[in-house]
């Protein structure tokens, strides 16, 4: 698997992140960071996540349109193992940012390689953080980490940094159809075919572990974008200088109208919004017709249930007596 590096990496910490953050092209290849690329496979051949560089957004999709068959494999213990120790031969403390523990067995392999390495190379520092945050989410994360590196945060503070920052990060996003997400075994296919018929449009967002949950379903599309602003507006904490991110699946023209519909917002007329489109890894499971928003907002972890708080409490008290 090849490994689009980008730019040069600070003496005080590395950044590493990959192909699933969904950072658009423009953007990666001004950061001073190493992109991992993920593997997909198209109708049989394994190809790797490479920002758009060798097919375009419009052409993939409209393979998937086509018929053509897309999944995803984890990137290999070996891939990480091999490119921990390029990392640690060259001895600059390192961060990875990896793509969410709740959606792929990425992260565990990531760990296992670290621990390895650092079996090999006992004084290399290095820290892999599960961003707990899929497609853009992870990308804004990525983004606030390098400002935070330039401000002076070493690779130690930066993960630590991280751990506690995805927790302010939100992502919602609707999809046109739940085909894909069926093809892939997320759903039972008799669900796809049923919301197809009675023309549902599902919201979904992601909870603390990076796992994918539905907020809500709406009848048509216009219904659909309607509730991604109805989110944004629940949850967003204005602060002009962090962007809010918009991402699509190969279609542009409601990212246009979410983007419209949120700068009539109170405060947000000139903000930054980073327009994306989503990679070949998550295009892979969500199929043509995606449109995802993700912002910096409110503490996601002060919403959680009743029940999740009593089994927080549960493993605390077992960590307390371990």
């Amino acid at each position: 698997m090849s490994k689009p590096t980008v730019g040069g990496h600070s003496s005080r910490c590395r950044i590493v992140i990959d192909t699933c953050a969904d950072l658009s092209p423009e953007i990666a290849a001004t950061l001073d960071v190493d992109i991992l690329g993920f593997p997909y496979i198209l109708d049989g051949v394994e190809y790797t996540d490479d920002i758009w560089s060798s097919i375009t957004p419009h052409e993939f999709y409209e393979k998937l349109r086509q018929g053509a068959h897309a999944s995803t494999s984890a990137v290999s213990l070996g891939r990480f193992v091999e490119f921990f120790t390029s990392c640690a031969e060259e001895g600059t403390p390192t961060v990875y940012l990896s793509f969410t523990a709740g959606l792929s067995s990425s992260y565990n392999s990531a760990c296992q390689a670290a621990d390895m390495v650092r079996e090999q190379y006992p004084d290399f520092e290095i820290y892999v953080v599960d961003n707990c945050s899929p497609c853009g989410a992870a990308g804004l994360l990525a983004l606030e980490a390098v400002r935070q590196r330039a401000a002076g945060l070493n690779a130690r503070e930066l993960a630590a940094w991280a751990n506690e920052a995805k927790h302010y990060i939100h992502g919602f996003f609707t999809i046109d159809s739940l085909d894909a997400l069926a093809a892939g075994g997320r759903i039972p296919p008799a669900a796809a075919q049923l919301s197809s018929k009675l023309d549902i449009k599902p919201e979904m967002s992601y909870d603390l572990s990076g796992s994918l949950t539905l907020v809500g379903v709406n009848r048509g599309r216009k219904k659909g974008l309607k509730s991604l602003v109805k989110s944004f507006k629940e949850n967003y904490v204005l602060d002009p200088a962090l962007p809010v991110g918009i991402l699509t699946s190969d279609c542009e023209k409601d990212g246009d109208w979410l983007e419209s519909a949120i700068r009539k917002e109170d405060g947000c007329a000139e903000l930054t919004v980073l327009r994306a489109s989503v990679g070949p890894t998550i295009g892979s499971h969500v199929g043509p017709g995606m449109v995802a928003i993700v912002f910096w907002g409110k503490n996601r972890t002060e919403k959680i249930s009743l029940t999740d708080r009593i089994a927080n409490r549960v493993r605390g008290a077992e960590a307390t007596k371990a």
